[in-house]
């Protein structure tokens, strides 16, 4: 048997040797750590992510847009409804 098996195994018979009135608090830490799992796992792959979608910022060959910002804003900014084209939209 591998090392695993053996630690799951001692786990199975630590569990069955608790008492009925403590495996509802080791069902709800048992959850916690599955949670805990998958945030993990969550918060480790965005991150690898991230650097992919940002590697090519600054090559877009356009000229630099900071003496046109106003413009720019002036353009996406709608009158009446600020950012958003839709009045149901608005932040």
């Amino acid at each position: 048997m591998s090392k695993t098996t053996v630690e799951r195994q001692n786990l199975i018979e630590a569990v069955n040797a608790l008492p009925d009135e403590v495996l509802t608090e080791l069902a709800s830490f048992v959850d916690y750590l599955r949670y805990k799992t998958v945030q993990q796992q969550r918060t480790e792959s965005p991150q690898q992510n991230f650097l992919l979608a940002i590697a090519g910022l600054g090559k877009s060959g356009q000229p630099d847009t900071s003496d046109h910002d106003e413009e720019i804003l002036r353009n996406e900014i709608d009158s009446i409804h600020g950012w958003s084209s839709k009045p149901g939209d608005e932040p």
